[in-house]
């Protein structure tokens, strides 16, 4: 078995065990948060294997640290919101979004929703460290990511925090 097989099983079996990121051998690529006026919402930390940021590199995990209660049915619409206002269009939106409504629990202060995506580009979703479900669909990764890492986000300052090149 090569070590680049030995490595990538490993990252495989941490992300499914919903293992944290820094027990999975991830680094802190960079953090953000997300505030309203001046209430907060949420912070962020993306990780990569190297703690560096490239469109597409896997595995990859996104911590959301909730600093408020939301209702699940909210963060989905606020998902599908996030999509239309990049112009992200995909056949599967809406089949997306009713597994997003099934998996996601509502949030409360103090809550971590994480998305770890392995090599194989299944978006598996964990709350507080207990795996919720998975999407295997690489289209709705890759979408999902967008919300938070493309460069057309609607917060393009969190964005450049999360990827390491500036502090929000």
């Amino acid at each position: 078995m090569t070590s680049c097989y030995r490595w990538t099983l490993g990252c495989l079996l941490l992300l499914a065990l919903g293992a944290r990121a820094g027990e999975s051998g991830l680094q802190l690529v960079g953090e953000a948060h997300l505030k309203f006026l001046f209430w907060p919402i949420y912070h962020s930390q993306l990780y990569s294997a190297d703690g560096s940021y490239q469109a597409g590199q896997r595995p990859l995990q996104l911590d959301i640290h909730y600093q408020r209660s939301i209702a699940a049915s909210d963060l989905v619409a606020r998902t599908g919101l996030e999509w239309e206002t990049q112009g992200l269009a995909h056949p599967q939106q809406q089949q997306w979004l009713q597994r997003l409504r099934e998996l996601w629990p509502d949030v409360e202060n103090g809550d971590v929703l994480t998305l770890a995506v392995g090599p194989d580009d299944v978006s598996r979703f964990y709350l507080n460290g207990e795996l919720l479900g998975h999407m295997d669909d690489p289209a709705f990764t890759r979408s999902f990511l967008d919300i938070w890492l493309s460069p057309n986000t609607s917060r393009p300052e969190l964005r450049l925090a999360l990827i390491g090149q500036a502090e929000s």
